[in-house]
């Protein structure tokens, strides 16, 4: 355990941030799977509207340096790629 009050400090406000860090992530991954699952249950709009509420939450989650930005650029264009791909597929 540490002994100087700022380690203490430190130990306190590192707990804070971790669980929000927790929570955000989790947020985003549930985002994120309910995405996946619209895509694969075929239904465009439903796609759209989830793929676009994981967006926000990757959005929110970068900004919040909780994911890299690049990781977040990263999925939300995979998530659109499937996106584009199954609106190709209704067409």
């Amino acid at each position: 355990m540490a002994n100087h009050k700022s380690a203490l400090k430190r130990i306190r406000t590192s707990e804070k941030k971790r669980l929000r860090n927790r929570m955000v992530r989790s947020r985003t991954r549930t985002e994120i799977k309910k995405a996946h699952a619209a895509v694969d249950a075929g239904d465009v709009t439903a796609a759209r509207d989830a793929i676009l509420l994981a967006i926000s939450q990757l959005d929110k989650a970068a900004s919040k340096r909780v994911l890299h930005p690049n990781n977040a650029a990263r999925r939300k264009s995979r998530l659109m790629k499937q996106l584009h791909k199954l609106e190709a597929q209704q067409k």
